[in-house]
């Protein structure tokens, strides 16, 4: 993972969150854990992580994730099993 995925994860389990998280950021993130992103309905987009799935919501009229969605992506992660713990020890191992 680039040290650019790495910030953006412990930006996402920083408390409280950070109000400027990129959408796209989001979605680079996720893909580079090997999740599936497809189109929901509306403005939401399903994800599977690790067999786990949850949705998100894109935001409208601005490119960054407001505090709540963070929270919720930071919840759904914790529920795949990533973790910043978790995945800084899977790049220790690598």
């Amino acid at each position: 993972m680039s040290h650019k995925h790495l910030h953006l994860l412990e930006a996402i389990y920083r408390d409280p969150p950070s109000a400027n998280i990129h959408w796209r950021e989001v979605e680079s993130l996720l893909s580079h854990l090997g999740a599936t992103v497809e189109p929901a309905h509306g403005a939401r987009f399903r994800v599977v992580l690790n067999r786990i799935e949850f949705y998100l919501h894109q935001p409208h009229n601005n490119a960054t994730c407001q505090r709540q969605e963070i929270k919720q992506l930071r919840e759904a992660l914790a529920r795949a099993g990533v973790t910043l713990s978790a995945y800084e020890a899977s790049q220790k191992a690598d």
